[in-house]
């Protein structure tokens, strides 16, 4: 198992819990809103920088970290990320922010993020980083061949 190196930012994190897997199957790990007050987001409104209060060194280009909305914030509250995934490259060592911005319709209710909710989670991934070769024509056909936008079916 690779270790990777976290730095608190934020020492309120050691009375909330440090990031973590929450069950033993967990994908991700829990990012926390290190926000010095309740802040309430609006429906539409332009996406708001959050503190999470960490940095992680990967510092391993065969990893990537992928911050992503947590699915039940997302599908009950509309919370989602600013850019839907954010990267998270392993040589970037600062302070890991979450964009994050509420996808529902004007007039709809605004939510209230309390400082030390767990608004996202933090997902790692292997990466490919294949070379580019620039060719005038491919060396091989496939059976979808251009097609594109639905030229598979329904």
């Amino acid at each position: 198992m690779k270790k990777l190196e976290l730095k608190i930012l934020d020492e309120r994190l050691h009375e909330w819990g440090l990031p973590q897997y929450q069950t033993e199957m967990s994908a991700g790990i829990d990012m926390y809103a290190c926000i010095p007050e309740p802040l309430e987001i609006q429906p539409q409104a332009q996406p708001i920088l959050i503190p999470s209060g960490i940095a992680i060194l990967m510092n391993d280009p065969q990893m990537v970290a992928f911050l992503l909305a947590r699915s039940g914030l997302g599908h009950k509250k509309g919370l989602v990320l600013g850019q839907s995934v954010g990267t998270i490259d392993a040589d970037y060592a600062n302070e890991i922010f979450i964009s994050a911005w509420l996808r529902n319709p004007p007039g709809s209710d605004s939510l209230v993020i309390n400082p030390g909710d767990r608004i996202a989670q933090l997902v790692f991934l292997p990466i490919l980083r294949p070379q580019l070769e620039v060719v005038e024509e491919f060396s091989a056909t496939t059976e979808r061949g251009m097609g594109g936008f639905g030229s598979t079916g329904v």
